[in-house]
């Protein structure tokens, strides 16, 4: 991969990187060979400005590099038809990679900085959204302006993993690709990479993510059909037939509707049950490794600001995932005591659009815990998006997270003889929830395997 290519003529090289500067150095001074939409004056706006964007390093140099398309997006041609003929593309077509210049750019690195002097995870997870959405774009786009572009929305995100941990102060990379097109549907695998040292040319892939967007018409609304796929290499028909079996995955979950525990699942809820029962009625007696799913629960709220709005005018996903984690933290770190250490996304459904103005209520819990292996314990939390309605008093899901973590190593050795809690749950809608995560996981990790 050429690293020193650069975008120009409103495309991404095939090859090509972007590179990510800090905001504060970017908001107002990006030189641009394809201005962004000017306002009532005639005089270009900088990117900054732009409406309809969640602002950051990244999306702010996404958006330099496809401004021809994403004009379009934000003022698509009046009654333009779809587009007429799909194209038959390949992976190599709409691969896309950003670099973080740490190591020589320090806005930018106090910027991604967490205690820890880690890239912080929950600013990775919206670039990440960000990026995938940008290659999804590349891939739907018929390059034509004669014909009205389609909407693409985040519609789930399949895992995200981290390999190892995440240095500031060492540069960065993502690289991503379509790997997968259905119908309407697209997915996408990223690859965050980073030396083993500074200094090292030697990369190695730090995190993996795969997210699925779905395409929509931009008049109708409805789904609308993408471009085709054809993987060239080995490795690309791989990641396609496995994204091929994900995909059916999905359909077969979808077509049974609410599960149907059988007697055999019905007997691993007894024990699950009986250990709440005693909590409820007899709490003096119950087990002190133990504690309720209901009391590791945290919530926050927020009314969601234009300023965290997509070029669709919807509450950015990076954002959402982004409010989410640092609830998911919070909540492992309030229910351990030690700081814990993110490891992967199990899982995010997108079910709904979330809007301007909207009322957001993101509640959180320990779903289950894996304390038998001392050295890497679990935590497995759940965290769960409400857009809620006042006026008539209406709360609908938007989205559900799933976010495991562990321990850091230096928390667990200022501890001796720590030992993770088991959850157990007071209800038997609450017992039905861990065991339907226990067993996705189980399944997420047969798959992987």
């Amino acid at each position: 991969m050429d690293l020193n290519a650069s975008p120009s003529n409103n495309t991404i090289p095939v090859n090509g990187t972007i590179p990510v500067a800090s905001t504060f150095a970017t908001a107002t001074t990006i030189p641009s060979e394809n201005p962004p939409p000017a306002n009532a004056s005639g005089d270009r706006k900088p990117i900054a400005l732009w409406p309809g964007m969640y602002h950051s390093p990244v999306t702010t140099a996404l958006w330099e590099a496809r401004s021809k398309i994403f004009e379009r997006l934000l003022d698509p041609p009046r009654d333009a038809p779809p587009q007429g003929e799909l194209l038959t593309r390949t992976p190599s077509q709409s691969r896309t990679s950003i670099l973080y210049n740490f190591s020589s750019d320090f806005v930018l690195r106090e910027q991604y900085r967490d205690p820890w002097n880690e890239v912080r995870i929950g600013k990775l997870l919206e670039d990440l959204d960000a990026l995938a959405g940008t290659i999804s774009v590349k891939h739907c786009s018929d390059e034509a302006s004669t014909t009205r572009p389609l909407i693409v929305v985040t519609a789930s995100v399949d895992k995200i993993v981290l390999k190892k941990p995440i240095s500031v102060d060492i540069d960065l990379k993502i690289v991503g690709s379509v790997i997968w097109v259905g119908r309407s549907s697209i997915e996408i695998q990223l690859e965050v990479t980073q030396s083993k040292e500074e200094g090292s040319d030697a990369d190695s892939v730090a995190l993996t993510a795969n997210f699925i967007f779905v395409a929509r018409d931009s008049k109708t609304g409805k789904a609308a059909p993408v471009n085709r796929l054809s993987p060239e290499t080995d490795l690309e028909k791989h990641l396609y037939e496995q994204a091929e079996a994900r995909n059916n995955l999905r359909k077969r979950k979808r077509g049974g509707g609410k599960r149907d525990f059988d007697n055999g699942e019905e007997n691993r809820l007894k024990p699950l049950l009986a250990e709440g029962r005693v909590f409820c009625d007899m709490p003096a007696l119950a087990d002190r490794d133990s504690i309720l799913l209901r009391d590791t629960s945290l919530e926050n709220s927020l009314i969601c600001q234009p300023q965290q709005r997509n070029i669709h005018g919807r509450i950015f996903g990076g954002f959402l995932m982004h409010r989410a984690f640092e609830l998911a933290f919070s909540t492992a770190y309030a229910f351990a005591g030690l700081v814990p250490y993110f490891l992967e996304v199990d899982h995010v459904d997108f079910l709904r659009p979330v809007d301007v103005g909207d009322f957001l209520r993101l509640k959180s819990c320990v779903l289950y815990t894996e304390p038998h292996d001392p050295d890497q314990p679990l935590i497995n939390v759940e965290v769960v998006a409400h857009v809620t309605r006042p006026e008539i008093r209406s709360s609908e899901v938007s989205n559900t997270f799933h976010f495991t973590f562990t321990l850091r190593p230096e928390a667990k050795a200022m501890k001796n003889g720590f030992k993770l809690r088991n959850v157990v749950p007071a209800t038997e809608e609450e017992a039905r929830r861990i065991l339907e995560r226990i067993d996705a996981d189980n399944l997420n990790e047969f798959f992987r395997t």
